[in-house]
């Protein structure tokens, strides 16, 4: 009885497959091409601004590629990541992705606003002179928040992610690349300085210099405060704090 059904099952998908008429394959003709699948304009977007590539650029490590002027950013740092990835990354191996500039001059997607299609080398072009995308944009809803609140947007937020060095000026230093970065380049340097990272935080004293600031980073800066400390307590209560270790470093 189960042989019968599983030859009737058999003997129907392959009739089914029989009438179903084969794709064919996106022709190729000269100049740009169509796009060959839906979404082709996302498939061609950097990650970091959403938009079509423009001076794409590529990682060698991990291969992923983004805009020129988007990935310049993490190019200032010591010991730069991939945005996408996180993986270390040597900033003298970003190169110029020419195969990615040959797809957006041989592809076409239509506009989102006037549907009209564009090589996406000239989709930047397009859209911003586009009279149909600026109607979306002017008619996008405002944002609201979820929980309707009194209270105001934060305005001059200090830094707390990146300092710079006391010593020379060097920027863009996570705490724990301004530590390697002091180790190495400022170990004998007996002058006394102000700790970047205490005078970021809400009870720091931006005028007090540390006697020994090599020991105050090895002993107050192996973690992250934005990781651990709560800014939502007592702002005297840690100042409280603050001041009894830095007596007790003293």
């Amino acid at each position: 009885m189960m042989a019968m059904f599983r030859s009737f099952v058999s003997a129907s998908t392959q009739l089914r497959q029989q009438q179903q008429p084969q794709q064919q394959p996106p022709s190729s003709g000269s100049g740009s091409q169509a796009a060959p699948a839906e979404g082709i304009e996302s498939q061609f977007s950097c990650p970091i601004c959403l938009e079509v590539y423009h001076k794409p650029v590529s990682i060698a490590s991990c291969a992923h590629t983004f805009c020129g002027e988007c990935l310049q950013p993490c190019l200032q740092v010591t010991s730069p990541l991939c945005p996408l990835c996180r993986v270390p990354f040597d900033p003298k191996k970003v190169e110029r992705s020419s195969s990615v500039e040959k797809q957006l001059a041989s592809y076409k997607a239509p506009c989102r606003g006037c549907n009209k299609k564009v090589a996406l080398v000239k989709m930047r072009s397009h859209i911003a002179s586009c009279s149909k995308v600026q109607e979306q944009i002017a008619n996008c809803p405002k944002f609201v928040p979820v929980v309707p609140t009194s209270q105001p947007i934060p305005s001059n937020i200090p830094n707390r992610s990146t300092f710079a060095c006391p010593f020379c000026g060097a920027r863009n230093l996570d705490q724990q690349e301004l530590v390697k970065h002091c180790m190495d380049s400022h170990r004998n340097d007996p002058n006394k300085v102000v700790c970047p990272v205490c005078s970021a935080m809400p009870w720091g004293d931006p005028s007090y210099k540390s006697s020994n600031f090599l020991q105050h980073l090895l002993h107050r800066h192996k973690f992250s405060y934005d990781t651990f400390v709560d800014y939502s307590i007592d702002e005297e209560a840690a100042l409280q704090a603050a001041l009894a270790l830095s007596l007790a470093e003293n």
